[in-house]
């Protein structure tokens, strides 16, 4: 609980200090819009805080201010509903497609958890668009939860199975760092 809350007060200090130089009316017009459509947040100054801080260190990967929240208001949502942490979800993102929704691997993984289009055949639903953030996100966000669960929570295995790679440590390292280093949220 203290941890929490020196995260908030150090959030709140920062967010003023950036409104304070920084008065961009696009920006606050444009986080008031998603606030008001982030059901998955328990009240509004959770999501204020949360898209703020989550906004401001996912900039420079993403310039795009509406582009940026729509994405964590969709990132948010789709993790909470797989009962995942948001932050662990946008490391992935991270590690999978630098936040590319366009992304094709060369093994012909799609979007920004780089999703398998088998996938869509094994769920009956080929018609689905795994360059649509919100399809994208959900299915990506279901898979590692499956995971998880069959891992027992064991997060290395999980990432390593997400990945394709289990009985290597070297793509879970990478989500970990990159969750570790920019983007963990200690609630």
């Amino acid at each position: 609980m203290l941890s929490r809350l020196v995260v908030l007060i150090w959030s709140l200090q920062f967010s003023a200090s950036v409104l304070a130089t920084e008065v961009d009316p696009e920006l606050k017009a444009s986080l008031m819009r998603t606030i008001a459509q982030s059901e998955s947040f328990q009240d509004r100054f959770d999501a204020e805080v949360w898209l703020m801080d989550m906004s401001t260190r996912l900039a420079p990967f993403i310039k795009d201010e509406e582009e940026r929240l729509t994405l964590l208001r969709l990132t948010h949502r789709e993790a909470r509903r797989a009962n995942l942490k948001p932050d662990l979800v946008i490391a992935v993102m991270h590690a999978e497609s630098l936040f590319d929704r366009y992304a094709l691997s060369r093994v012909g993984a799609q979007g920004v958890m780089q999703v398998m289009p088998f996938w869509k055949a094994e769920l009956g639903r080929q018609d689905d668009n795994l360059i649509d953030l919100a399809t994208n996100l959900r299915y990506g966000c279901a898979i590692l939860k499956f995971y998880m669960d069959k891992e027992h929570g064991n997060l290395r295995r999980a990432l390593a199975r997400y990945n394709g790679s289990l009985g290597s440590n070297r793509y879970p390292d990478k989500v970990l760092d990159y969750w570790y280093t920019y983007w963990y949220v200690n609630e």
